[in-house]
């Protein structure tokens, strides 16, 4: 692992690459307090299923006003990794990202000082961003929604199931945002914030295991196969479990991936008529995680 090296400069993070653990900050005030404690977490300590994407380099700056500190994960050559020496890969163009600031007092999940795993920023800010080009959904903007909303992911058999598993999971918060890039790729993005870790998991375990059917299916999903399109990408503490529509489906495909870390649950989908594609699944499903993790 990269050393963390302390800076006062504030810095940004490429949309294309992985972010390491984060160091202690204290960042500034202002933003989102910390919750009330919550009851004692079961730690998650599940191993990450996919790893580092190779195709990818970030900076990251963590922390607020005074203090801060720096990261920077050198840059992969392109020219060095077959098949993306030419700007043709299929990669999306991101914003440049930032973790967002956090209250007085409170660090980041999975450093020293926060052992319950919380995150205590802003979860409207630590969903990924569209990227350059797409029309972004006015009803998932990156704010919150309710969970009604949020429901209308699931296939609607599944909808009464997961309202009443969230009815007992002490969810704090839902925010969300969507986006359609011009090849016709729809993007969704969905940050469900619990009261503890053993509540995200345990709602994560709902949606995930149903029995012989596998998991919850996104709407107008018939079946589902495992994706191993993001096997390569490894960050800790986090658990990620990717899937591709199972074939012979209809006119689009639906790929989507679901992240535990710590009190947060996400959820990444993309559908697209013909195939949805491998790469720019790969980059936001990898992006999304690095802003959680």
């Amino acid at each position: 692992m990269t050393e963390q090296t302390q800076t006062q400069n504030q810095g940004e993070l490429r949309a294309e690459a992985p972010i390491e653990p984060k160091p202690d900050v204290q960042a500034a005030p202002g933003a989102e307090p910390a919750p009330v404690p919550a009851p004692a977490p079961k730690k998650s300590r599940r191993p990450l299923l996919r790893g580092i994407a190779r195709w990818t380099a970030a900076v990251l700056v963590c922390g607020g006003v005074g203090t801060g500190a720096a990261m920077g994960i050198t840059a992969v050559d392109r020219d060095r990794v077959p098949g993306l020496a030419t700007e043709s890969d299929g990669r999306w163009t991101y914003p440049k990202l930032a973790l967002p600031a956090l209250p007085e007092g409170v660090q980041r999940p999975f450093t020293t000082g926060n052992e319950g795993e919380i995150h205590h920023a802003d979860l409207r800010k630590l969903v990924l961003p569209a990227p350059e080009g797409a029309k972004v959904d006015p009803a998932l903007n990156g704010g919150w929604i309710g969970i009604d909303t949020y429901l209308t992911h699931f296939y609607a058999d599944d909808r009464v199931a997961v309202k009443e598993a969230l009815a007992d999971s002490a969810l704090r918060h839902i925010a969300a945002r969507g986006w359609t890039t011009p090849d016709g790729t729809a993007t969704r993005v969905y940050l469900l914030r619990f009261s503890s870790v053993a509540f995200a998991e345990a709602f994560k375990d709902d949606v995930m295991d149903t029995g012989t059917r596998g998991s919850r299916l996104p709407d107008g999903v018939e079946g589902e196969t495992l994706d191993d399109s993001v096997k390569d990408v490894r960050l800790s503490y986090l658990s990620l479990y990717t899937y591709d529509e199972r074939k012979p489906h209809g006119p689009e495909q639906t790929r989507w991936a679901y992240i535990q870390a710590g009190d947060t649950f996400a959820v990444v989908t993309q559908t697209r008529k013909g195939e949805a594609l491998t790469v720019p699944f790969q980059q936001t499903v990898t992006l999304q995680a690095q802003l959680l993790g």
